[in-house]
């Protein structure tokens, strides 16, 4: 499948998260990445990601494009309000 994930985070914990998303995922912006994933490393990859995040105050969000035209979104944290 062909994830795409993009995040919003406090400054402190930008770098974990960074790191956490290019084991497993191709920077394409600052705060976007991409790849082709499959099912078992995208269990990794969101469990990586909750155990970085300060679920209160940063915001993660994964496109999920399965081959077959299925699509599916996930949310971590909270969404930034404007």
């Amino acid at each position: 499948m062909f994830v795409i994930l993009t995040y919003d985070a406090e400054s402190e914990r930008l770098g974990k998260i960074r790191k956490t998303c290019k084991k497993y995922l191709l920077p394409v912006q600052r705060s976007a990445f991409e790849g082709h994933l499959t099912e078992k490393r995208l269990r990794l990859l969101k469990e990586d990601i909750a155990r970085v995040i300060d679920p209160e105050k940063d915001h993660v969000v994964l496109y999920v494009l399965s081959y077959g035209d299925q699509f599916r979104k996930f949310e971590i944290g909270k969404r930034a309000r404007k």
